[in-house]
């Protein structure tokens, strides 16, 4: 039957090709911004001439970009997303991931910000375990004690440097107090994009983090992972790595953030869309 016809082939070639452009587009993520034909057609499993077609009609039309065999999402995408999420705040977003997180890891997870000079829990997701770690929302911690706080700081060297210009308070034994070896270990966060830390700001608790950026590239918060040592040694720390990275991308997605330039993060896994 023809599509003049109005049968079923009419009504359903649209949404075949939707789909396979959705499937493109989907390709792409903040981990892996730039891909070549053929990393594509890996990522799809669409025929390679399907591929083809529909890049070269995608970037006629402004949905992707290309520059020489590397082809990115589209500019013209940006002025769609602004629109999508004008009126979302982190809150409203972050909220369905902080539970999912709960409930996949059993642990507590929270959003902080950086606050004169400090980082505030915004958001929680508490454990249902008895043993637990103290933390509530208006939680203050200093920004120089933890995985959150280097999270929070490797994207902002100015704050960086008023932090480490100023005493270093031992908060446990664990606590980094030296200014060479803190900005180390922020660095290492940048390059790494995560920070895992044990005994800092609480003696016999860990914290697992991963940045959340806005659409200008600046760290605009910390999605963390808190729990009991017992519960979360550097092993547990590490396999949970990529989960986090993983909904932190999706929550800057959500907000239209980007990762910047040069900064690349860790690989991350799929994870489910965030609810409406």
């Amino acid at each position: 039957m023809s599509r003049q016809d109005g049968g079923p082939a009419a009504n359903h070639q649209p949404l075949l090709v939707l789909g396979k452009i959705t499937e493109i587009l989907d390709a792409f993520s903040l981990a892996r911004p730039s891909l070549t034909l053929g990393e594509i057609q890996q990522a799809t499993g669409l025929p390679t001439s399907t591929v083809q077609r529909l890049v070269t009609n995608m970037a006629d039309r402004g949905l992707l970009d290309r520059s020489g065999d590397r082809i990115r999402v589209g500019l013209r995408m940006s002025y769609w997303a602004a629109t999508a999420v004008k009126g979302l705040d982190l809150l409203s977003i972050v909220d369905p991931a902080l539970r999912e997180i709960r409930d996949v890891t059993g642990e507590t997870a929270c959003v902080f910000r950086a606050e004169h000079g400090f980082r505030v829990c915004v958001a929680i997701a508490e454990t249902r375990h008895a043993l637990r770690r103290d933390m509530y929302v208006g939680k203050i911690i200093p920004l120089y004690a933890g995985s959150a706080g280097r999270i929070l700081l490797a994207w902002d060297p100015e704050l960086t440097e008023r932090v480490l210009s100023a005493p270093l308070e031992p908060l446990t034994e664990g606590t980094v107090t030296s200014p060479p070896e803190l900005r180390s270990l922020i660095a290492r966060a940048k390059a790494d994009g995560y920070a895992i830390s044990a005994g800092e700001r609480e003696d016999s608790a860990s914290g697992l983090s991963a940045p959340i950026f806005d659409a200008a590239g600046n760290v605009i918060a910390a999605l963390t992972i808190s729990g009991p040592t017992l519960r979360m040694p550097l092993a547990q720390c590490e396999a949970w790595v990529d989960l986090l990275v993983g909904y932190a991308e999706q929550v800057t997605r959500t907000l239209g953030g980007r990762i910047p330039a040069g900064d690349t993060g860790s690989p991350v896994v799929s994870v489910p869309a965030l609810p409406d």
